[in-house]
């Protein structure tokens, strides 16, 4: 599942709500209208978990203030955080949206991501950035959103429960660190 479109089918076939006859993949007005605009809030919300990690280069000299909108506008993506700066030396300012470099060269900047808002208009082609076990957790939770106002049969409860759980098994790592130690070491 890649796909805004397959996820749409994942969540609409969970739901018991997929006619893959109708062009929207449901008969339910209301799941239709509101369907991008709830996979939008839980997409937001993992990414803010698992972060979406992107990498710029940017040339710098001496002296340069490098803003948190001029890396934006560099790697091309709304930042939700910084997370290094490296191959040059800086001081960090205004709690770390704006960086005073202390030497010429190139900054190499690790940052984490925004993705691409979904919207109404927003085409199920639409390809996600967020790895495949948040798409397998977004399913529950956007099945939890979208029947939250049917309390008569209270799997809008059920499936936000799983989804609260499954959540909290991912790992928000994309590698793990390691140590080498060349000869052993004496205990």
């Amino acid at each position: 599942m890649k796909t805004l479109g397959e996820l749409k089918k994942k969540v609409l076939g969970l739901i018991e709500e997929l006619n893959p006859e109708n062009p929207v993949l449901t008969d339910d007005a209301d799941i239709a209208a509101k369907f991008n605009y709830v996979a939008n809030n839980v997409l937001f919300e993992m990414a803010r978990y698992k972060k979406i990690p992107k990498y710029v280069e940017m040339p710098v000299k001496e002296g340069d203030l490098l803003t948190f909108a001029a890396i934006e506008k560099a790697v091309k993506y709304e930042i939700y955080q910084i997370d290094k700066i490296r191959g040059i030396s800086y001081e960090s300012k205004a709690n770390g949206t704006v960086f005073k470099m202390l030497e010429s060269g190139t900054a190499e900047i690790d940052v984490f991501v925004y993705p691409e808002s979904i919207t109404a208009k927003t085409k199920d082609s639409y390809e996600f950035e967020v790895s495949p076990d948040v798409l397998e957790v977004m399913v529950y939770g956007i099945a939890g959103d979208l029947l939250k106002s049917d309390v008569s049969t209270g799997y809008g409860a059920v499936y936000t429960n799983r989804y609260e759980s499954m959540k909290q098994m991912l790992d928000p790592r994309y590698q793990i660190g390691s140590i080498y130690i060349e000869g052993g070491v004496d205990i």
